[in-house]
């Protein structure tokens, strides 16, 4: 099977995204998986573009976008997609949109098709730290992870798609704030991957 990971850039002044650095890491196969990976911009504008683009270079059957999360202290195994673009800051072409839809017109959310209990009970047994989260914010990650579902629902896509979001890594932390190594999250990705290849259906 082909998959496709994406993370995205640096944003928010930062110098690295830990989505990104992680999605780098990873081997070019995992088992019978076939690995690709993609930088998206954080950018509400030009991400959706860049993600359609390499989705049609690789026509995959699994599709998993990788996005940063500050606050967060687990990997947060996203289940749902809103129809909003909401910034609390602006993106990295300084867009800061406010109340408005990721597609006018589309549906107020989607879930993920991705086994998302599955997945986060196999970051468990892995002994990473993980949630199942009912919420990927209104920023560039939510608007992604929306965009993808509604890609593969309109256009009739067979690829199965979700949403991780990471902690920051520890280099980027202030002092007390969550933190998790790249190596756990480059794992972690790998067993949201693994799992999600082997089972049908999301639960």
């Amino acid at each position: 099977m082909r998959v496709l990971v994406t993370g995205f850039d640096p944003f928010g002044g930062e110098e690295v995204n830990a989505s990104l650095e992680a999605v780098r890491l990873l081997p070019a196969r995992i088992g019978a998986l076939e690995i690709a990976t993609a930088t998206l911009p954080t950018s509400y504008r030009r991400s959706l573009p860049a993600l359609e683009a390499a989705i049609a270079r690789v026509n995959p059957g699994l599709v998993l976008c990788v996005g940063q999360a500050g606050e967060r202290a687990a990997l947060c195994v996203e289940r749902v997609a809103v129809n909003l673009q909401d910034a609390r800051i602006p993106d990295n072409d300084g867009a800061q949109p406010a109340d408005s839809p990721v597609v006018a017109g589309g549906p107020a959310a989607y879930l993920a098709t991705l086994p998302v209990r599955a997945a986060v009970a196999a970051l468990h047994a892995a002994e990473l730290p993980a949630e199942l989260s009912m919420s990927a914010g209104t920023f560039v990650c939510n608007h992604v992870f929306y965009g993808l579902m509604h890609f593969a629902a309109s256009r009739r896509h067979p690829f199965r798609g979700g949403f991780l979001h990471v902690p920051r890594l520890p280099q980027q932390a202030k002092a007390g704030a969550p933190s998790v190594a790249l190596e756990g999250i480059a794992r972690g990705i790998a067993v949201v991957l693994e799992v999600s290849a082997a089972t049908v259906g999301s639960v």
